[in-house]
């Protein structure tokens, strides 16, 4: 993996008592940042296939399920403990049918302007809009699994720049 990482680095959400604590960022200066996280929903090919043609009876599964992982990277700061409340300045969410494994691949992209990074919000967005297909398409196939979350790019901030090695560009 591409990633930075010093050995002395300490926890940062850890006090001197080995209490959870939020990082004080008050004193970081403000830069732009964006993270990209991504995961699946593996389902029976009929699953995908009802999906692909509307014929869920709940719904647009998948325009359900990119309103539902915006919802939740607004909402990341009141489900992580630890998570700063962010203005978030843009966020995408695509998704993409693997008829080759029997899979929806879900993607955020979230970007902003602030003193933390964004990364939690694009895995939190992710998260919820892969529960949210099983979710709607549950009645038809309680056998789908929600795997390989993940963040695959983040840029901004001290770290700088995080690209998980191996990962597919998609298609715009």
């Amino acid at each position: 993996m591409n990633q930075t990482h010093d050995a002395a680095q300490t926890l940062t959400h850890i006090d001197t008592q080995g209490r959870a604590k939020m990082v004080d960022v008050s004193q970081k200066a403000a830069t732009a940042r964006l993270a990209i996280a991504r995961g699946w929903v593996q389902m029976q090919p009929q699953t995908l296939q009802r999906i692909a043609e509307g014929q869920i009876k709940k719904g647009d599964v998948l325009a359900v399920a990119q309103v539902a992982g915006i919802m939740a990277a607004k909402k990341t700061s009141e489900l992580i403990p630890m998570c700063h409340p962010l203005m978030i300045a843009g966020m995408e969410m695509r998704f993409r049918l693997d008829y080759d494994l029997n899979r929806v691949e879900i993607e955020a992209s979230v970007n902003l302007m602030a003193q933390t990074g964004i990364e939690m919000e694009a895995l939190t967005a992710v998260s919820v809009a892969a529960l949210t297909i099983y979710d709607m398409c549950k009645a038809i196939d309680r056998a789908m699994v929600i795997g390989e979350i993940r963040l695959i790019y983040k840029e901004g901030g001290k770290s700088g720049i995080f690209k998980r090695e191996g990962e597919p560009e998609w298609e715009k």
